[in-house]
């Protein structure tokens, strides 16, 4: 890929109002999962880390590994943050069983044909006593350009999501919806952009990201409108959104 494209996400990775509202949210529900366990240093793998800010972000937990399937991308990340990022696939991933206590794959696993063998792998590295932790993109009719450019292959109801890791063998611990605020406005517009050209509305990679600026007026305002429902998530679980958290463990019950 050109590597405008990587110098442009990783600016909407550590700016873009969505990225860091996601981030936040991420932090606090992983946090209310391994609360027991605050105080240890945990081992943590990070598929997917692209150009590394989800990786800082989970480096508060304890010492991350990164990996990332686009070596243009790990290379870009070396160079422009300093950072160690292992070349590799979530199909087959380069460690050891049982050698971590978090897995994490943020919108990931929408990436990969066979899904399912890319949580079998993330159970496998995981240790019994670890915690994996997936976040995906929610319904198929909300599938629009910003799907096809970031290559998709699908968007998960919690439902076929559920059924998806019970075949994997793990159980959910935590399993919400979010970005719900902003639900009815981010449909309309998915489903209304089918009938206009998309460079008439999208620029840049052409994914929802680059639809205004990250310091403009609408970008601080959904900020805002985004940003409300971190005080709700930690008391209770949404019941609709544009995206998934589901946390598992290896243990039954």
């Amino acid at each position: 890929m050109n590597i405008n494209y990587y110098k442009e996400y990783a600016q909407l990775e550590r700016e873009h109002w969505w990225f860091k509202v996601r981030g936040k949210i991420i932090i606090k529900l992983i946090t209310s999962c391994i609360e027991s366990s605050e105080n240890k240093q945990l081992n943590i793998l990070n598929i997917g880390a692209a150009t590394g800010k989800t990786s800082e972000m989970l480096s508060k937990f304890g010492k991350v590994t990164s990996l990332e399937y686009d070596q243009d991308c790990c290379d870009y990340a070396k160079k422009q943050f300093n950072m160690t990022i292992i070349n590799g696939s979530i199909l087959d991933l380069p460690f050891k069983d049982d050698e971590f206590d978090l897995v994490c794959a943020f919108d990931v696993i929408e990436h990969v044909e066979d899904d399912l063998l890319g949580i079998q792998e993330m159970k496998r590295v995981c240790n019994s006593g670890g915690l994996i932790v997936l976040t995906v993109p929610a319904y198929m009719f909300l599938w629009s350009q910003h799907d096809e450019v970031n290559h998709h292959y699908r968007r998960y109801t919690l439902t076929n999501l559920k059924n998806l890791v019970k075949k994997a063998g793990l159980n959910p611990v935590r399993s919400t919806f979010y970005n719900t605020f902003l639900f009815i406005p981010i449909a309309l517009f998915r489903l209304l952009s089918k009938m206009i050209p998309e460079n008439l509305i999208r620029k840049g990679a052409g994914s929802d990201a680059t639809l205004h600026h990250t310091n403009s007026l609408i970008s601080r305002i959904l900020y805002q409108i985004f940003n409300l429902e971190l005080s709700l998530i930690k008391l209770f679980n949404l019941p609709f959104g544009v995206s998934i958290f589901l946390s598992l463990s290896k243990n039954k019950g």
